[in-house]
């Protein structure tokens, strides 16, 4: 009895094996309106696949049916991760692979659901913020300060800078005037060219015209030695460059600079920009003349300003967005201070005893924005003059408490 109940029970499998056969092979001819697709496999025995059973989205099952041509009769099927071996000769079945077990997920699978989730979320936030070389999210200078991004080789940069005249503050004066938008403005623009991924030249023209500065032009040449990007925290770069009065003719000023940046952070940049600036006061350009006053001024000949100067230019940019950028630069100087020179007279209308230089420091702030390899910045700023000798000087005798709107733009070709 027993043998027969084994028996019958192959014969059922047995029966169940060829259904599942013809309906694989049925499938096929449905789905392709030809016989079987046969290919070869790496072991050189064909095989013939049929199409998706389900088209439910995450319950796709295949089945798979091989014969085997070293064995006649014999015929491999496979679905849903099962593989059955059919002797149709000898009417045996043997199970070759199990089907794979579904584990009922743990009660710990949200959590670390969750915390991969927030993982990615951390990283996609962090990559925001990296970049390559030449996409530095700052820009040529913060405000006034200038900085080491980096001039792709062939590239073409050009720069505006645009300064106001009339302080925003006291507001109750400027507020007619637009804050001082319907002044006069200083307008200066220049171009830099990478001749390597290193090594660059600029010219820039500053308009600007008063005593001593009056229509510069400034050529200067610039080695990158470290540039940023997501790898690297530090840039620096050396530049020289020449400044020359009346479209460059004359009252020439020789510059010396430095151009460091440090990466704090993800957001975070700082900025020191140390630089020599030699005949800052040649020709004793900016000194008073005893033909300044009435009556003339003789005391005027032995009152001297330094020749040379240098300033320590400070600076910070912090990335609001990875598009938005806050600035902030403060330049201390040294030795020669372009200010306003101012006579002493012991009464109103009495003869000149002495003189005064009324110097601030530049200082700025503002907001950038950058779309693509272009940037905006409104900037509020203490002086009108942008040239390397001359930035770290207010030229509006303003303290660093009185600004004037601006406008820093650049574009890379």
């Amino acid at each position: 009895m027993s043998f027969f109940g084994s028996y019958v029970c192959k014969r059922h499998r047995i029966v169940f094996i060829s259904l599942l056969i013809l309906a694989a092979f049925l499938s096929t001819y449905s789905q392709q309106g030809v016989g079987n697709t046969v290919s070869k496999d790496v072991s050189g025995i064909p095989e013939a696949v049929t199409p998706n059973t389900s088209t439910t989205p995450g319950t796709e099952s295949k089945i798979k049916v091989v014969f085997d041509e070293t064995a006649p009769g014999v015929v491999i099927i496979e679905s849903n991760g099962e593989k059955i071996r059919v002797n149709t000769t000898t009417k045996r079945v043997e199970q070759l692979v199990a089907p794979a077990n579904v584990e009922t997920a743990s009660p710990s699978v949200p959590t670390q659901t969750s915390a991969k989730t927030a993982q990615t979320a951390q990283q996609n936030e962090e990559s925001a913020y990296d970049f390559d070389r030449g996409e530095e999210p700052y820009d040529y200078r913060i405000v006034n300060v200038p900085t080491p991004k980096s001039i792709p080789k062939h590239s073409w940069n050009l720069v505006f800078t645009h300064r106001f005249t009339q302080p925003v503050r006291p507001i109750k004066t400027s507020a007619s005037n637009l804050f001082g938008l319907d002044s006069f403005g200083i307008a200066s623009f220049g171009l830099t060219y990478g001749i390597t991924d290193k090594l660059h030249v600029s010219a820039y023209r500053s308009p600007l015209c008063q005593r001593g500065l009056c229509k510069t032009i400034e050529l200067g040449i610039g080695y990158s030695w470290l540039s940023h990007d997501k790898d690297s925290p530090i840039a620096l770069e050396t530049y020289a460059s020449v400044e020359g009065n009346n479209n460059f003719r004359e009252e020439h000023t020789y510059n010396l600079q430095v151009k460091l940046s440090v990466r704090a952070g993800k957001r975070v940049y700082l900025f020191f920009s140390p630089a020599a600036h030699l005949d800052s006061n040649g020709q004793r350009r900016f000194d008073p003349r005893p033909s300044d006053f009435f009556p003339p001024a003789i005391v005027a000949d032995s009152f001297h300003l330094p020749t040379n100067g240098a300033s320590f230019g400070f600076g910070t940019s912090v990335l609001i967005t990875p598009n938005v950028v806050a600035l902030f630069d403060f330049v201390p100087r040294t030795g020669f201070k372009l200010g306003n020179v101012k006579p002493i007279r012991d009464t109103i209308f009495g003869p000149v005893t002495g003189f005064t230089n009324e110097s601030h420091p530049s200082m700025g702030f503002g907001i950038q924005r950058n779309i693509g390899k272009h940037s905006f910045a409104l900037t509020f700023s203490n002086t009108q003059a942008t040239t390397t000798s001359r930035y770290n000087s207010s030229n509006l005798f303003l303290t660093p408490g009185h600004f004037v709107i601006g406008f820093n733009l650049s574009r890379r070709f």
